[in-house]
């Protein structure tokens, strides 16, 4: 049994992973400040006795002993991150520094949740981990994609000068159950839009393309890292490769929940990346074959069913 650290262990993504560690048998405190984590997604865990919810901010430092570290404190949706950019700076930031700071003095494995906007507007494709990336430093848009950038160069120096064992991985796209409803993502905004029977919007002409991965598929790329050898470090793309335009995103959501909105196209929003696609043939090589499972139509009707009972049960 390890003893876990999970930041942001009641938002999207961090509740699933808690879930799953719990699952296998080790004990798990996940730290949450609550500006997107919810209870409710990890309510069903508060009674097993290897679970432990502290109510914490990442900008503050936080003193526990544990074997690993994953960092995913961070709001990362566009509507969340941009509501208060500073705090979203300081967030990637000074979290990274007070975890790796931590790493440091217990001597934990600490694996920093990275991201694909750390790519920018990418002018190659699909994005390898070579690639520098195409970021506007002062757009709408930088207080996440160049926080993140600055925690993978903390995570780096950390490791060079004071040997922390560190794990970064990129994450793209990634839906799936748990998705605050009030994200402003594409998927979320296009499910609830068409349960509702609402005009589904899409910013730009529609061509724009992502590739969607779902949850699951990240949360075992996740673990696979961290617990991986040694001298691998990242940074990994965990994502999906299969490449999707909005405008076809759309369409299938309107067929899989037979919705009877209408597609609607509004103005772009700036630094929109028009193209995002992981190549990962690094993750494929270094983390036992590991490829997403799970494609778009399947997951899709998980998520569904989730933001369907949600509305039911009054929550959006």
């Amino acid at each position: 049994m390890k003893r876990i650290l999970v930041t942001g262990g009641a938002g999207f993504v961090g509740s699933h992973l808690c879930e799953r560690l719990l699952k296998e048998k080790n004990d798990v405190i996940c730290l949450d400040n609550f500006f997107t984590g919810d209870k409710r997604n990890i309510i069903h865990l508060l009674n097993n006795p290897y679970f432990e919810l502290v109510r914490h901010d990442v900008t503050m430092p936080y003193f526990a002993e544990v074997d690993q570290i994953y960092n995913l404190a961070c709001p990362a949706s566009p509507i969340h991150y941009q509501y208060n950019g500073i705090k979203t700076v300081k967030t990637s930031v000074m979290g990274a520094i007070n975890m790796l700071g931590l790493a440091k003095r217990i001597k934990a494995r600490i694996l920093q949740a990275s991201t694909s906007e750390v790519y920018g507007d990418p002018k190659i494709h699909p994005q390898t981990e070579d690639y520098w990336g195409h970021v506007n430093p002062i757009g709408v848009r930088s207080c996440y994609d160049e926080g993140k950038r600055c925690a993978e160069t903390l995570f780096m120096n950390y490791h060079t000068q004071n040997n922390v064992d560190i794990k970064i991985i990129r994450i793209f796209n990634t839906y799936g159950t748990n998705m605050h409803p009030n994200d402003g993502r594409v998927v979320s905004n296009f499910i609830l839009q068409a349960l509702k029977n609402e005009d589904i919007t899409i910013y730009g002409d529609g061509t724009q393309s992502r590739s969607f991965q779902y949850v699951d598929d990240l949360v075992e790329g996740m673990i696979r890292m961290m617990n991986t050898n040694d001298n691998f470090i990242g940074p990994v793309n965990i994502g999906n490769p299969n490449e999707f335009t909005i405008l076809k995103l759309a369409k299938i959501i309107l067929e899989l929940t037979g919705s009877k909105s209408k597609i609607v196209f509004l103005p772009a929003t700036a630094d929109d990346p028009t193209q995002r696609k992981p190549d990962i043939s690094l993750a494929k090589k270094e983390l036992n074959n590991w490829e997403p499972k799970i494609q778009l139509k399947q997951g899709l009707i998980r998520t569904i069913e989730y933001f369907d009972k949600l509305i039911k049960e009054g929550y959006c």
